[in-house]
This record gives C-alpha cells, sequence and structure tokens, in this order.
C-alpha cells in the first residue's frame, strides 16, 4: 500500500502511520508543521502542508493508492470553523484524489460517533445522523461530502467513539482532575459511552483501505468494553495509583463552567480542553455505538482492553511531565 496520511501529527495520525510503516507500507505524512523527534518511524515521508490548501494535498497524494483523510479540528470557538476544517478538508482531499490520483484504491475518511449521534441503546451505522453540537454536525456533512464522491472515488468512513491512548490530549483532562485529588460524578442517570484504543483504531482504518466490503460504507470502530466519564476517571486514578474524593457535579453548573471556559478561550485564543461541546457531549444521554457490522462484515475487532490503553497513557503522560 502506499499510503497518504493527512493530519498525520496528530494523536490517530501518529499511530495511523506507525501502523502502516511496520506493516512495510510506503507512508507519506502530511503536516502542517515539523514533527518532534522520533515521532515516526524511520521509513515515513514527511510533507509539510496544510489540509486546507488544495495545491498542497494534490501533491501529496500523487503516486498514492490510498488516502486516509484524518485531518481536523476538535476544539473551536466558533460553529464556523468546525465546517471550515472538517468539511472543507475533506471536500479538498477528495478534489484531490479525482485530479491526482485516478486510480485509487480507497479514501477512508475519520469520521465521529458524534456525527451519529448520542444514544444510551447503541447506534447502528444505517440509522440517520442526530449531532448534537457543531463538531459533530461538521463530522456529519464531511460524510454527507464523502458519500457524495462515492459514484467517482472509492469512500469508506469510519465512526470511532473516543479514543484512548499515549499521546491524547482530548483525555488528559480526567488524568489531571484525578491528579488533582478529585473525581467528577455528574448529576444525572448513568450515561454510557463507547471507546476505542488509539491502536486498534489505526487497525481498524487501514481493515477499511483493504476490505471489498468497505467501500460505500460506513462503520463504528469501538471496544465491546462499555464505560462512562466517571469509568474514565476511575480507571486514571487506578492507572496512577490514587484514590481520588467523589465530588457531585450538578449539570447546571458543568453547563456554566463549559461556558466561561469557551468565553476565556475566545478573548485568549488559548482553547482549553473544557468548552460547550464536551459539556453537552458528556451531559447527552450515552454515547454507545454497536459493533457487529465491522465484526461480521470487517473481521475487526477491538480488543485492548481500557485498563492497559489507561495506563499506557498514564505513563506516557508521566514519561513527558503532563501529569
Amino acid at each position: 500500500m502506499r499510503a497518504l496520511v493527512t493530519g498525520a501529527g496528530g494523536f490517530l495520525g501518529t499511530a495511523l502511520a506507525r501502523a502502516l510503516a511496520a506493516r512495510g507500507d510506503a507512508v507519506r505524512a502530511l503536516v502542517r508543521s515539523p514533527p518532534a523527534a522520533g515521532a515516526f518511524p524511520p521509513g515515513v515521508e514527511v510533507v509539510r502542508g496544510d489540509a486546507l490548501d488544495p495545491a498542497a494535498v494534490r501533491a501529496a497524494v500523487r503516486g498514492c493508492d490510498v488516502l486516509f483523510h484524518l485531518a481536523g479540528v476538535r476544539r473551536a470557538t466558533e460553529r464556523d470553523e468546525f465546517f471550515r476544517v472538517n468539511a472543507g478538508s475533506t471536500r479538498i482531499a477528495l478534489e484531490a484524489c479525482q485530479s491526482e490520483a485516478p486510480d485509487l484504491r480507497r479514501f477512508v475518511l475519520a469520521g465521529s460517533l458524534a456525527a451519529s449521534g448520542p444514544s444510551r441503546e447503541g447506534r447502528r451505522e444505517e440509522e440517520p445522523p442526530r449531532p448534537v453540537e457543531a463538531y459533530g454536525e461538521s463530522k456529519a456533512e464531511a460524510e454527507r461530502i464523502a458519500f457524495g464522491f462515492a459514484d467517482r472515488v472509492p469512500v469508506a468512513v469510519a465512526r470511532p467513539p473516543r479514543i484512548v491512548g499515549p499521546g491524547d490530549r482530548e483525555n488528559l483532562l480526567f488524568f489531571r482532575i484525578v491528579r488533582a485529588g478529585f473525581l467528577l460524578a455528574i448529576g444525572g442517570p448513568p450515561r454510557p459511552l463507547s471507546w476505542i484504543d488509539v491502536d486498534d483504531c489505526a487497525r481498524g482504518l487501514v481493515a477499511l483501505a483493504e476490505h471489498a466490503a468497505a467501500a460505500g460504507q460506513a462503520f463504528f470502530l469501538a471496544s465491546d468494553e462499555m464505560t462512562s466519564v466517571e469509568g474514565f476517571q476511575e480507571a486514571a486514578a487506578r492507572a496512577l495509583g490514587l484514590s481520588p474524593r467523589r465530588i457531585s457535579v450538578p449539570a447546571w453548573a458543568l453547563r456554566g463552567a463549559s461556558a466561561l471556559a469557551e468565553a476565556f478561550s475566545r478573548a485568549t485564543g488559548r482553547r482549553l480542553p473544557l468548552n460547550r461541546k464536551l459539556a453537552a457531549q458528556i451531559l447527552a444521554p450515552g454515547w454507545v455505538c454497536l459493533t457487529e457490522k465491522a465484526r461480521q462484515r470487517l473481521g475487526f475487532v477491538a480488543a485492548t482492553p481500557l485498563a492497559d490503553s489507561m495506563e499506557r497513557s498514564a505513563r506516557w503522560y508521566r514519561e513527558r511531565g503532563w501529569i
């Protein structure tokens, strides 16, 4: 496989580039800024460029037979930014494939469960999207754009839930809360969550690139082990060897704190981990997706236990002084 990975400098992108290189694939990594030393294994071709620059993407995809489109934004203070990056870059990448890679074997879009929307019982791929915040809406629009090219470009869409593992910044907040000695219990009924380890997710993306059954389809890539926001914190506490004090947080307090944090981010340009998007996701009734389709059609199973994933994360954070 000769693969281009956009967003290769991100958490999932670096894991995917490593997984492809370990298989012996030729990997080209499109990054906006120079990667840290050791971010990629030897042999990965690093190309500087922005996924919103059509010329850069056209040049990067030449000679490749698979494009993994991972470039996107998870934290933004304005709805338009989510759409400009997440949906806009998808269209640019597809147009580049159409003009520069006519023999492309597969275009794999890294979507999100957020595009499908929340569920306590479990979402299925064929259900219509019901996103509840701007990030999810932008990922749903990216999917719509991708499938609009399906008659010209062989598209497959991955919809992972929350991704966990070394290098993750989104779940770092849970570790820091626990490290401060607290475990926040959000008011209301239990809110179950699906999740996936980053290395399992990378394997799932490769499966979407290789299996004929993936063409023109969307797949949830997730572990069958359920957790919750409290479960993430409990797993982080075990990984750190801590016994934090449990504190109840009413839903209104989380909403208020997220609004203040977002106002601070907008005023300073510093994007805090807490925002109204995260609050909306936490307060949803649940984020559960069903995995039968990926198992039956692709033979894909995300087998890494949550405890292992969180322990590897904790070790990585500690080695870099993040916690």
